[in-house]
């Protein structure tokens, strides 16, 4: 096979919160490279996740959900569906046909773009088709769509026609990562964010949204990893909560965490979790920008 033959490409996969992006691309991937629970604005990050075959290469952004932010976290979290919009040669818009709420958000942030914008209708597997026809009918008055596509990024049904639709809009070009690798981020970066997602599936209300996880020292070993993270907190009750009666909480999110990380990296982990309080870290430019947003 000739260079010339092999297509590559980024396509930037932009939605509303919880409409399904992670679990899309960790679909594709076949791995879970991007953190997904039921609560919207999980993923805080731009998460890269790289699929390759012998003729392909194509780099998916995960983006943060389209919101109107509110304060300095959620203005670093927008810039980066901002900055994928910008690095994509394809935009896969995501749509959640069984979400009441309007999209105007992502509206206008795709209805200036020149670049093809592929309308995926997600969770087709609880949607009823007709019901959906009708706002996809509205997006297709709002935006030139490239093409629409049905999918059910929990289950897998139609992400091969999805595949080809986004191959046949590759240009031909060597890959830009080895073929072996899956995502351009460090292990510790994962190691955060699997953190921060059994922070999301065992604690409620405010408190997953009020939290950072910052991996301060990580040493690999041949048969273990010894891994020590902070756990950056908004307010002072919120420690308390965290660490729970006689230290109950913080130490079955610490099980719950070695075990998806052990998971993740194939090996045994030895986790030690700290809260540390940063009143107001959400609202202080300097420390979302310490925290790595």
């Amino acid at each position: 096979m000739t260079e010339s033959q092999h297509k590559s490409g980024y396509a930037a996969i932009i939605g509303k919160p919880n409409a399904g992006k992670s679990t899309l691309m960790n679909r594709i991937l076949g791995s879970k490279i991007s953190i997904a629970t039921h609560k919207p604005q999980t993923t805080r990050h731009q998460v890269v996740g790289i699929y390759s075959d012998e003729n392909t290469q194509i780099v998916f952004l995960d983006t943060p959900g389209v919101i109107s932010p509110k304060y300095e976290l959620q203005k670093a979290m927008m810039n980066t569906v901002v900055r994928a919009r910008k690095d994509a040669d394809l935009i896969l818009f995501i749509f959640d046909p069984t979400d009441r709420h309007p999209t105007d958000e992502v509206i206008e942030l795709l209805r200036t773009i020149n670049k093809p914008v592929l309308l995926v209708v997600n969770k087709i597997d609880v949607t009823d088709k007709s019901a959906a026809e009708k706002k996809i009918a509205i997006l297709k008055d709002q935006l030139r769509l490239h093409s629409v596509h049905f999918v059910s990024a929990l289950r897998g049904d139609g992400i091969d026609e999805l595949m080809d639709s986004i191959r046949s809009l590759l240009m031909p070009g060597p890959p830009f990562y080895p073929q072996e690798d899956l995502s351009e981020h460090p292990v510790r970066f994962f190691v955060s964010e699997l953190i921060r997602e059994q922070l999301f599936l065992r604690f409620h209300e405010e408190i997953p949204y009020s939290c950072a996880v910052e991996v301060v020292d990580y040493q690999a070993g041949e048969e273990l990893d010894k891994i020590s993270a902070d756990i950056i907190v908004n307010r002072k009750s919120q420690k308390g909560m965290l660490i729970g009666k006689g230290g109950k909480a913080i130490k079955e999110l610490g099980i719950r965490s070695r075990e998806s990380i052990e998971e993740f990296i194939g090996k045994k982990v030895f986790l030690e979790l700290h809260v540390k309080v940063r009143e107001k870290w959400r609202e202080k430019e300097n420390w979302v920008r310490n925290l790595g947003y």
